[in-house]
């Protein structure tokens, strides 16, 4: 309830109106920034705490919410944001912190609702973009002071290569699996014979020539503090790629994995045969693995978060309670529930440590 009535302190502030109370009159310029705002906020709550809970009775927060990251705020943006925002019912809006190494972000708790959400998420995007944020709209998100799940893609995801590419690179057959890797990431051709087919090129390299790859993986920004942050918080944290289990064994200490799932390549006399055993981690088989999962954990689908970047990942983030794109293919961020367009995952954070 404190939290209630900071909320609609610092609406009214970040709004340049004047708000009375007790006496006491605020009347701030539209350009002073934003946490120079909510200290004064936070200033009023602790020197008027005994006017606020009675004042907070009634505030009542819906559960969606859309959110600003990724810049600077300040009252002038705000403003926009509220004229974009429109129809949308703002019961509050707040500004947050989730870690040290993150800006803060704005929060609007909304109850609103849209013909075609789909189509919103995308003008909210591109309103977003146009100053200088990446924007995200959130129906019944995942907590991150509840246990969770976070299920996640390897390539390009977890790690900034697709391996099968720096595999062929090191083989000097890069441009034909590549061309196979980026149809196949753009839902052009189905993933389990693209696989098949990168896969098969690869015949007769020797391990010793990838196993310096396998020991230098380059771990997207953000990964490691996420997973620690989240760990803390008792989530539990599973890979599900459609790469390879000889990279994926590697993530597994650094990202604090509790499991990984992914192919397995043939490996004879030390070298790759060019074949995969065993069924394909597909699609498919990315979302089984979640709903396996969470049913193993007694998770509510709620508390599940799918994170990718490719075609491959969609289906797995339809079946999570919440889906991010990660530095996505247009179709993915298209449609997924939210999306990281830029810079650290640990920008994740932003999505499960709303202030309710």
């Amino acid at each position: 309830m404190l939290t209630a009535f900071w909320n609609d302190v610092t609406n009214a502030l970040l709004l340049n109106l004047e708000l009375t109370m007790a006496g006491i009159r605020f009347n701030l310029t539209p350009q002073l920034p934003l946490t120079d705002l909510c200290t004064l906020a936070k200033w009023y709550q602790i020197e008027n705490d005994h006017l606020v809970e009675q004042a907070s009775e009634s505030s009542q927060l819906g559960e969606d919410f859309i959110v600003f990251f990724g810049a600077q705020a300040d009252t002038q943006f705000l403003q926009s944001a509220i004229e974009f925002i429109g129809e949308a019912n703002i019961n509050a809006v707040s500004l947050y912190q989730p870690a040290v190494q993150l800006a803060p972000a704005l929060a609007f708790h909304v109850k609103a609702q849209f013909d075609d959400l789909k189509a919103y998420k995308k003008q909210l995007r591109s309103f977003a973009a146009e100053h200088g944020f990446e924007g995200a709209y959130l129906s019944k998100p995942a907590s991150l002071s509840q246990p969770g799940l976070l299920i996640m893609d390897m390539d390009s995801t977890a790690i900034e290569i697709e391996c099968i590419d720096e595999i062929a690179r090191l083989a000097d057959v890069y441009d034909e699996v590549a061309s196979v890797t980026a149809m196949a990431m753009a839902g052009q051709l189905g993933f389990s014979e693209s696989l098949y087919q990168r896969v098969a090129k690869l015949e007769g390299i020797e391990l010793s020539l990838i196993q310096q790859l396998k020991d230098n993986l380059p771990l997207m920004e953000g990964i490691q503090d996420l997973c620690h942050t989240l760990k803390v918080h008792n989530w539990q944290l599973v890979l599900a790629s459609g790469g390879f289990t000889w990279f994926a064994e590697a993530l597994q200490a650094p990202l604090s994995l509790d499991a990984f799932y992914a192919n397995e390549l043939e490996i004879k006399e030390a070298r790759l045969t060019g074949k995969v055993l065993g069924g394909v981690v597909d699609a498919q088989k990315k979302a089984d693995i979640l709903a396996m999962t969470r049913t193993q954990l007694g998770f509510a689908k709620q508390q599940t978060i799918a994170i990718g970047d490719g075609a491959n990942d969609l289906v797995m983030m339809a079946e999570a309670g919440t889906g991010v794109a990660i530095h996505g293919k247009p179709k993915v961020v298209e449609n997924a529930d939210a999306a990281i367009c830029h810079g650290s995952l640990l920008q994740l954070l932003y999505f499960i440590a709303l202030p309710k």
